[in-house]
């Protein structure tokens, strides 16, 4: 059943349920690029892998994309540019600066709502338009663990788990600081949260079996 759900989810199988979500959210995301009246525009990507552009078929265009992480990584492609940084604190950008800024599973990763915030405040105050994804805090299936219901669980209950199995992308945890300091790195949003954080923003329900996946906030 876990490795069902854990190659539902795959990120690198062409197949799976997750790569399927992210080509009908790139053609969203294709839609907010084609109503710009200008080539080529500047895309800064949060946290974004080369890989994800090179399935969606971005390497050849004019377009520059900046993938902001927190180590540099290798680019094989002149219009991609590779940059370390922080989201929650964009100083090497100015105002509006950038045309669009883009995340994809990223803002969740922050561990606080005060974290959260402050990479929501920079996306709005660095980018003309944005296009923030985020997993939604009430789907059964936890996403990054790929366990029905994690999330939801007590504390001590998470802990007993990743301190005895290797959930979804999340390996077995040798130590109770361990445990703590991974579960600490999570915290899925809910639907009015990320409303707060992104004001002027519409935002897109992703849904599966008629339950919301996801949420993008999306401004123009």
């Amino acid at each position: 059943m876990r490795q069902q759900l854990k190659t539902l989810a795959s990120s690198t199988s062409a197949d799976s349920m997750a790569a399927s979500f992210r080509r009908r959210r790139f053609a969203l995301f294709q839609d907010l690029i084609s109503s710009l009246n200008h080539s080529p525009i500047t895309i800064l990507d949060l946290g974004g892998w080369q890989e994800f552009w090179e399935v969606m078929g971005f390497t050849d265009t004019p377009h520059k994309i900046i993938l902001l992480n927190l180590h540099e990584i290798q680019v094989r492609y002149p219009n991609f540019t590779s940059i370390v940084g922080d989201a929650r604190k964009l100083d090497t950008f100015t105002d509006k600066s950038v045309d669009v800024v883009f995340s994809n599973s990223v803002i969740e990763h922050l561990g606080t709502y005060e974290n959260q915030k402050h990479m929501a405040n920079e996306v709005r105050r660095v980018g003309k338009r944005y296009f923030i994804q985020t997993p939604n805090f009430f789907f059964p299936i936890e996403p990054h663990f790929i366990f029905p219901f994690f999330h939801w669980l007590p504390l001590s209950a998470r802990l007993m788990l990743i301190s005895r199995f290797s959930l979804g992308y999340i390996g077995r945890k040798q130590s109770r600081e361990q445990a703590m300091r991974t579960l600490g790195e999570f915290r899925l949003l809910k639907k009015n949260e990320v409303k707060a954080l992104f004001p002027d923003a519409s935002i897109y329900s992703e849904r599966v079996f008629g339950l919301t996946k996801s949420y993008i906030a999306v401004k123009p």
